[in-house]
């Protein structure tokens, strides 16, 4: 009883008033819901403080930090740049590969080295069936929000095929350590380039299955066309990056409008929202993006496995690196958008400052903009569309 009335006078301010944590003051129609932080449908430990005027959003405020990984204070409290590593896989643990690309690619340009042409190719092979196995789990729980169950089995049978060849190269099916600095870890093995053109060609067909299964189900339409409209501007005002600003009409990738790593030299092309079943920048533009990333990362994936060069898997690099004073930001395309590192050096062998931007932190302060005014029910396809992953928003 104690804490219950703790926590309702924090909220108010004189008699017969109360507040949201925010400080709006509520109507009397108005309620505040909590939703989270342990319900599935908020996709982690998130809290969302949502105020409703009957089955009306007036509006979300999300509450972060429950899954807090201190990721910055660690890689200070490191011996060594490469032992950082570890520690980027478990901010997004759901795209370990494309975390470690992005502090490698920023590690490498303060060092100013290049590396062998081989590690290139495989990084790029590793970051787009991380960016495919990322984007089966979000389609996949996306189905389960909407009421669909079967597309999540279809998601995560597909999904073991590419850990399994993430297993066999470097035994860990979550969190890998595999692309370091100068490099990798060591080479791909023998069987790897046959299983990884293997799936390609089995997993062409399935992308359309799970199109018909679900994104053009009309039951899912219904349920996520005009739901969640994220405009252009709003977007960009907001700095989201990834499908996000993609589903809103933004034609913006990293892989190709900043390039790093060798993307410029295949065929490909980014994927961005058409209004096709409802406005631009709704949550099925953002997952019909989604879809046609993974094709576009097949296309992408078959092309660097048929050029990808013989040669050393590590650069000559000093076992202790030790970078000259000095500091850089570089930013690569992760799954859910630009995974930025912006790393101090003192001139020690040990990082003064590791500051990661995070796409999922920055696109999740644009939930409150594209929920207001809408059905409470729709909340959860909303929250589900942005995609966030809270390792990487608590880092």
């Amino acid at each position: 009883m104690n804490g219950s009335k703790t926590l309702l006078t924090s909220y108010v301010s004189q008699p017969g008033e109360i507040k949201t944590s925010s400080g709006k003051t509520l109507r009397t129609d108005e309620m505040i819901i909590n939703m989270g932080p342990q319900h599935p449908s908020t996709h982690g430990v998130l809290r969302l403080e949502i105020v409703v005027d009957g089955e009306i959003i007036v509006d979300v405020i999300p509450h972060i930090g429950y899954l807090h990984r201190c990721f910055e204070k660690h890689a200070e409290h490191m011996t060594n740049y490469q032992q950082v590593i570890p520690y980027a896989d478990r901010m997004d643990y759901v795209a370990a590969m494309n975390m470690e690309q992005g502090y490698a690619v920023a590690m490498e340009r303060m060092l100013k080295i290049e590396v062998p042409e081989r590690v290139e190719y495989i990084r790029v092979i590793m970051a787009e069936l991380q960016r495919i196995a990322s984007h089966l789990v979000a389609v996949g729980t996306f189905g389960i929000d909407a009421g669909a169950f079967t597309p999540f089995l279809y998601a995560f049978h597909d999904r073991e095929r590419i850990l399994d060849l993430f297993e066999m190269t470097c035994g860990a099916r979550l969190l890998y350590n595999y692309i370091w600095v100068g490099g990798l870890s060591h080479d791909l093995p023998p069987q790897f380039i046959d299983k990884a053109k293997e799936f390609c060609k089995y997993y062409r067909p399935r992308i359309k299955e799970f199109n018909d299964l679900l994104t053009y189900n009309e039951i899912f339409v219904k349920r996520t066309a005009n739901v969640g409209v994220l405009p252009k501007d709003v977007a960009i005002n907001y700095a989201c990056s990834g499908p996000m600003l993609r589903a809103s009409g933004v034609n913006w990738d990293l892989r190709r409008d900043d390039p790093y790593s060798v993307y410029d030299r295949f065929e490909w092309e980014p994927q961005v929202g058409k209004g096709e079943m409802g406005t631009v920048g709704d949550t099925w533009d953002r997952h019909i993006v989604r879809m046609r990333e993974i094709e576009q990362s097949v296309n992408i994936i078959e092309q660097a496995l048929a050029g990808i060069p013989e040669g050393n898997v590590q650069a000559a690099i000093p076992k202790r690196i030790r970078p000259e004073r000095g500091e850089i930001y570089a930013r690569t395309e992760a799954p859910r958008g630009e995974i930025g590192y912006y790393i101090v050096s003192d001139g020690s062998t040990t990082p003064f400052r590791v500051k990661a931007r995070s796409p999922a932190f920055v696109n999740l302060s644009v939930l409150p903009e594209i929920s207001r005014g809408a059905m409470l029910a729709d909340l959860v396809l909303i929250a589900a569309g942005v995609d966030i992953v809270l390792g990487e928003v608590d880092r």
